[in-house]
């Protein structure tokens, strides 16, 4: 008995060392697919090279959505063959199926959020929503897309915070990087400032800020006039229409240009004034 238990044992021992080198060389196998996958990838959607059907934001999506789908399918292929093949080494191998299969049935309900993510992003790719390199707000988080895929969308935004968000939560998208872009610039003089003299000023900055950015300029800049009285400025606006992402750069140089004019022309932006009455004193 005890030499059949040994025999018995020995078989095991060798069993799972083989299942263990299988499972290694899956794992191998399986990084090295992915490298070579990416690198096939990489070469086929190379921006400089598509002239036709899509631009550069285009083929950076389609790039990031083919190495998303060669994970998935990657993770899911190597999962499975592993399964099985520890399941070789298993004796019963019926109430292993039957256990993977109730394991399967619980894990059916818990990926209800997971296929709502990946059919959402799915339709998120095939609609064109935002692009890798575009500008959008979505899920209360705005920033640059950095990569697109099946499940996640991840954004950078300024402060260089990495945003990732399920697909399954994006429910609306702004998207600030299609079409022109509307530059708006409001700014105070002080009560006793000639209006008109101060469109003036400002009508000669926008015409000169119209040549010198015309690249950047889609129309305008124009001077609406006073659009608000405040408790210490009169208000007068300026809108612009730019290129997608040039709105903050027109209205920042309209801003520096409108003070430094402003001086030039010694007319006064507001300032607060309090009058203050102590008791005792002659109004």
């Amino acid at each position: 008995m005890a030499f059949i238990f040994q025999i018995s044992q020995k078989v095991v021992y060798q069993r799972v060392l083989e299942t263990g080198g299988i499972i290694i060389g899956i794992l191998v196998l399986a990084f090295i697919g992915l490298k070579i996958g990416d690198a096939i990838i990489d070469r086929i959607f190379k921006p400089r090279e598509q002239k036709f059907y899509f631009d550069e934001k285009r083929v950076l999506t389609l790039r990031t959505l083919a190495k998303s789908i060669l994970r998935y399918a990657t993770y899911f292929i190597v999962s499975f063959t592993i399964l099985v093949q520890i399941a070789g080494t298993i004796e019963g191998l019926k109430g292993f199926l039957a256990s993977a299969g109730i394991l399967g049935l619980a894990l059916g309900f818990g990926a209800q959020s997971l296929v709502k993510d990946v059919i959402t992003g799915f339709f998120i790719l095939l609609e064109n929503q935002y692009a890798v390199g575009e500008y959008i707000t979505t899920g209360g988080f705005s920033g640059f897309v950095e990569e697109v895929g099946l499940r996640v969308t991840k954004i950078r935004d300024w402060g260089g915070e990495y945003h990732i968000i399920p697909n399954g939560q994006i429910t609306t998208v702004t998207n600030l990087s299609r079409g022109n872009m509307r530059a708006l610039v409001d700014i105070g003089i002080a009560y006793g400032e000639d209006i008109d003299r101060a469109l003036r000023v400002m009508n000669g900055v926008v015409r000169t800020l119209a040549s010198e950015m015309s690249g950047v300029i889609v129309e305008g800049p124009e001077v609406l006039g006073v659009v608000a009285i405040g408790p210490d400025e009169v208000i007068l606006r300026t809108t612009a229409k730019t290129k997608p992402m040039e709105q903050w750069r027109v209205e920042r140089e309209l801003r520096k240009r409108y003070k430094e004019a402003f001086d030039r022309e010694e007319i006064g932006v507001p300032s607060p004034r309090r009058v203050i009455i102590k008791p005792g004193t002659d109004a």
